[in-house]
């Protein structure tokens, strides 16, 4: 299984990170990413939390690549996930919250 860490474009991301050593991290943003890094695998283009479907799509994005934990730094992307926290739970997928 894997983790998803949002806000990759923050020193957070990296700090935490580095603290899960050893895990299968997943890097993803829904602000501009540099287009090396997004081609190169090592991280992923998050959907906007504006869209309409946005938990739907993060709830997809994370069955689809097998993720177990999200970590969630931004304001607006964690007040739309908590809200359908049920949900993730449903397929036993953790939402954490960074401070």
């Amino acid at each position: 299984m894997a983790i998803l860490i949002t806000a990759a474009t923050s020193a957070q991301a990296y700090q935490l990170k580095n603290k899960l050593e050893g895990h299968d991290i997943i890097l993803g943003d829904y602000q501009e990413l540099p287009e090396f890094m997004v081609k190169t695998g090592r991280m992923i283009t998050l959907p906007k939390p504006a869209s309409a479907s946005y938990t739907h799509e993060i709830l997809t994005l994370c069955l689809d690549k097998e993720v177990d934990t999200v970590y969630l730094f931004r304001p607006d992307e964690t007040a739309l996930l908590l809200k359908a926290e049920t949900l993730f739970n449903e397929y036993n997928i953790t939402l954490q919250v960074v401070a």
